[in-house]
């Protein structure tokens, strides 16, 4: 049986990677794409995300464009990772096709209560569209089978040395989704950070095909980053764990633990407390991303970006 998901992204590098993954795996019907402002702004993510799917030729899958800024702080993109597209690296054309009229909270409501079955929700940007969608449809929750996000850590942080970006970036909107009561799991900087796509890995990939050279395009530029910052050989690409995770979870291991976003000052702002070890006794709330078979989701990644040709 199929997976029925809606994917709510700021591409970015690793939100375009993961995307291709999901076009790229049968169990997973994509009902619809949403976008929202994070790595870029919302203007060039919702290009971004319309790139993606004319590269790979799946326009019938709608987009919506969502929240332009966060619910409570001051936008701030992610130029100095993904560069001034948000994508940069490769060389695409404009996109020929435009987003739905929809705002993406209305798209997502509408989407889930039309499915004749509960959805899964893989958001793998900030958290903003999510937490008004259910401030807005409170009655939605219910149709929600279980929310993947790609965000936080246990005990580091890639903004601050407290926070990871998408909760830092809002972390009001990440409080109100790990206080949902909804299915929530977290797959973060715990696990991604060990899984990282090396130049090998794109090599290999580069010789199966476009969309394989799309992919080592995007890597030769993101893999920048990551060397001047961390001296690391590879990348990691967070999104794609995250919707790996939803197809193949054995890749992922998870702990159900208390989560709490910090939503103070600045020096922990966007910071995801997990009682690791339940000294707090705090109620579970998440399945937290505590380890990854690294090798074998990289195997994974490039076996199904290969197969799209």
């Amino acid at each position: 049986m199929t997976t029925t998901v809606l994917l709510d992204c700021d591409p970015g590098h690793d939100d375009a990677i993961a995307l291709l993954l999901a076009l790229a795996s049968p169990e997973i019907e994509l009902l619809g794409i949403t976008t929202v402002a994070g790595n870029q702004t919302l203007e060039k993510t919702t290009a971004n995300a319309l790139k993606i799917l004319e590269f790979a030729g799946r326009t019938e899958i709608p987009v919506a464009a969502g929240s332009a800024r966060p619910l409570v702080r001051e936008p701030f993109v992610a130029a100095y990772v993904h560069g001034e597209s948000g994508m940069d690296g490769p060389d695409l054309p404009s996109p020929r096709t435009a987003p739905v009229p929809e705002h993406a909270v209305d798209f997502l409501a509408a989407r889930l209560l039309g499915s004749d079955r509960p959805v899964t929700l893989v958001p793998t940007g900030p958290l903003t569209n999510i937490a008004l969608l259910l401030i807005r449809y409170p009655e939605i929750a219910g149709r929600i089978e279980r929310i993947v996000l790609m965000g936080g850590a246990i005990a580091e942080g890639n903004v601050t040395p407290a926070a990871e970006f998408n909760i830092w970036a809002d972390p009001e909107a990440a409080a109100r989704v790990f206080t949902s009561g909804i299915d929530v799991t977290m797959i973060g900087l715990d696990v991604t950070h060990k899984a990282l796509f090396r130049p090998a890995d794109s090599e290999r990939l580069a010789a199966t095909g476009r969309v394989g050279k799309l992919v080592s395009e995007l890597f030769a530029f993101y893999q920048q980053f990551h060397s001047q910052q961390y001296g690391w050989d590879g990348s990691p690409v967070h999104d794609a764990v995250a919707v790996a995770h939803v197809v193949r979870p054995g890749l992922v291991q998870t702990a159900h633990r208390g989560v709490v976003v910090d939503c103070g000052g600045e020096l922990s702002r966007g910071r995801t407390y997990v009682d690791l070890w339940g000294r707090a006794g705090w109620e579970p709330n998440a399945h937290v991303g505590v380890d990854i078979d690294a090798q074998g989701f990289v195997d994974f990644l490039v076996e199904r970006l290969a197969s799209l040709g």
